[in-house]
């Protein structure tokens, strides 16, 4: 349980840091969504007191961008207003939360404190910010990734553990008796 927990406080904590590094301090604005209407890309003096629209090219597939999401994920539900899509995030923390307590699967646990962590630092984006801040964008050509965070890869890596433990891999056979 420990350790899961950790593993939780980390995911939250990366997020964190990344996002208090570049976002710019103005935009820290509880519920106002300061920053969020950016609408252009240009590229940054620094990497830090970013508003969003900011474009570091970093490889001919990958840019470094922010971005303000303010739907869910890949956008959807951009239409509803912040504390409903607040009181969905917090109703999914609640029950993840709950199935964590209650599991006593060592990788159910840990994909789930994956998933915790992820979904705590983007509620808190959307306390902070109105939005939540995206930063990773790999494309090819005309094909694009969505744009995601650390958090969202949290959560990714979450669900893949979930998964996997709901194909039975990594678990120990009983042993046959005979």
């Amino acid at each position: 349980m420990i350790a899961s927990l950790m593993v939780a406080v980390i995911a939250f904590g990366l997020d964190r840091a990344q996002k208090a590094y570049h976002i710019a301090a103005e935009c820290y604005a509880i519920g106002q969504a300061a920053c969020v209407s950016v609408p252009y890309f240009f590229e940054p003096i620094t990497m830090t007191g970013w508003r969003g629209g900011e474009l570091l090219s970093v490889t001919p597939f990958f840019d470094y961008v922010l971005v303000w999401n303010t739907g869910i994920s890949y956008g959807l539900l951009d239409g509803l207003p912040v504390w409903a899509l607040g009181a969905i995030m917090l109703v999914a923390i609640v029950a993840l939360s709950v199935w964590w307590w209650r599991s006593t699967e060592f990788l159910v646990r840990l994909g789930l404190a994956l998933c915790v962590g992820g979904a705590l630092s983007n509620a808190l984006d959307r306390l902070l910010y109105g939005a939540v801040a995206d930063f990773f964008h790999f494309h090819w050509g005309s094909w694009s990734f969505y744009i995601f965070n650390l958090a969202d890869v949290a959560i990714t890596l979450g669900v893949i553990l979930l998964v996997v433990d709901l194909l039975g891999l990594f678990r120990r056979r009983p042993a046959k008796s005979g």
